[in-house]
């Protein structure tokens, strides 16, 4: 099951627990969004049909913005250049849920995050890490010392 649906002035074909860069919306991470421009959605048997009376849910999982764009005119001959740069903003919005005569297709729960423990103080990870340092400082190399520069005699350099 997927649907099709416009957002930003861009469509999107999405399906349950996608998730779509769409363009900024204005909503706070972690609200819910319905998105009732619906262009066609496909059926189980995977006939295709217009989107009328369908709606597309989803939740704002991050709001950002992209990569720096660069953008350079240059008149030749002219002595003419202009740079300026954009970055565009985004949501990243997962969809969980598309609804459709009188159906409705979920996407499974994300499952929750783990706190990562940090390392004890008498673990074998920071032990191995201080070791790993040490050897690092015993396989250095010293720094050279510089010999004093050679004094060309003033003999030497004279012709008779």
């Amino acid at each position: 099951m997927y649907a099709v649906i416009r957002a930003g002035g861009k469509q999107y074909r999405v399906a349950p627990g996608d998730v779509v860069k769409v363009e900024k919306l204005g909503v706070a991470e972690g609200e819910t969004v319905e998105f009732k421009d619906v262009l066609a959605v496909s059926g189980q048997e995977g006939q295709i049909g217009p989107g009328a009376g369908a709606s597309v849910t989803g939740t704002v999982v991050e709001e950002g913005r992209k990569d720096k764009i660069l953008v350079f005119h240059l008149k030749r001959k002219k002595q003419y250049k202009k740079m300026y740069g954009h970055r565009q903003a985004f949501s990243a919005v997962r969809i969980t849920e598309i609804a459709f005569d009188g159906q409705t297709f979920s996407a499974p729960a994300l499952p929750a995050k783990k706190k990562k423990a940090a390392p004890a103080e008498g673990s074998a990870k920071a032990t191995s890490k201080a070791a790993a340092t040490r050897r690092n400082r015993s396989t250095a190399k010293p720094a050279k010392k510089k010999s004093p520069a050679k004094k060309k005699s003033a003999a030497k350099g004279k012709k008779k």
